[in-house]
């Protein structure tokens, strides 16, 4: 898949995910296959560039190209000028967020709520386009609700506005995460527009990501919950697209060196106290679905230093290892 100069191979991209999708979570799925990885949503309030946790969130030192941000907000200007900035800040794609279904977005009239104003969106892409030199892409749902799917138009509004490429999540923003994604939508969205559309939603198998492509057209799927504890899946679906074979699930000894790499790297990033609390819902995805995984969570969200939390990983896994591969286990 081309967006601008850049070639997304494999099509197979990390979905940005607010408080998930992390410098650290980034780079260690590039590292497991991902062709494309979006930042976590970056406000467009000017006002709030300079704190702590927006600096953080547009560090991008060292990452691979090409670095997507996506910038969240309602104003074409504001959001212009934030794509300007976050340009001079590494970023080599802009993506504009109207998919965020939260309530604490929606009420400000950003994310999936601005799929509402279709006038305001032609507004928010042609600003935001005219802002920047680099490939401006966009993340949309179906529509606000069910008697309000409105993709096909939000689709050709983006195109006219030279939008280079489309994420469209499989559901509308009444339905949040709930029922099943609707793929039809999305491809009636791929067969009217010409710039390639990464399908979204209910993505968790290698095989489910190869239906999902024949099913909508799609040029790339987009993962998000399923690469929560399951960074792996992007080498996985890779691999299967590409051979049409399945790779072997990775043994416990191979999640705990992905894992306790992941977590050495949050406690670098965040420092030691943040790090350690954001760990713990790295940690509970990675355990999910295990019998042991109540005790293990139990004792593990006790731990307040980065050497304990590393100690009690190691432990945890030193007791998986003379078991069966992992499997479904940090589905």
């Amino acid at each position: 898949m081309q967006i601008g100069p850049y070639r997304i191979d494999p099509p197979v991209v990390l979905a940005p995910m607010a408080g998930v999708t992390d410098k650290p979570f980034r780079l260690l799925c590039k590292r497991l296959g991902a062709g494309l990885a979006v930042s976590e949503m970056t406000t467009a309030d000017p006002s709030l560039w300079h704190t702590r946790k927006s600096l953080r969130r547009m560090d991008h030192e060292g990452e691979p190209e090409p670095v997507s941000v996506q910038i969240a907000g309602y104003d074409p200007a504001m959001l212009a000028e934030a794509a300007r900035f976050n340009v001079a800040n590494g970023a080599q794609i802009i993506d504009i967020n109207m998919g965020c279904p939260a309530k604490k977005v929606c009420n400000v009239w950003s994310g999936s709520a601005l799929l509402q104003d279709e006038p305001l969106v032609a507004r928010i892409c042609k600003a935001v386009v005219g802002a920047v030199e680099v490939p401006v892409t966009l993340k949309i749902r179906t529509g606000w609700d069910r008697e309000h799917r409105n993709a096909l138009r939000i689709a050709r509004i983006a195109e006219d506005a030279g939008i280079a490429a489309l994420s469209v999540h499989g559901r509308t923003r009444a339905d949040r995460y709930e029922g099943e994604a609707e793929y039809e939508t999305i491809a009636a969205v791929k067969a009217s527009v010409g710039i390639p559309v990464l399908a979204n939603g209910d993505i968790t198998t290698p095989e489910r990501a190869r239906h999902v492509l024949d099913v909508t057209g799609a040029d790339a799927v987009m993962i998000g919950r399923g690469a929560q504890g399951r960074p792996w899946i992007f080498r996985e679906i890779a691999h299967y697209l590409a051979t049409g074979e399945k790779l072997a699930e990775p043994t416990p000894d191979e999640v705990a060196t992905i894992l306790l790499g992941h977590l050495e790297h949050l406690h670098a990033f965040y420092g030691e106290l943040a790090g350690v609390r954001i760990a713990r819902k790295h940690l509970g995805w990675y355990a999910r679905d295990r019998p042991e995984n109540a005790a293990f969570r139990q004792v593990v969200n006790r731990a307040d230093s980065a050497r304990e939390q590393i100690a009690l990983t190691r432990a945890y896994f030193a007791t998986l290892a003379a078991d069966e591969p992992i499997h479904e286990a940090a589905a």
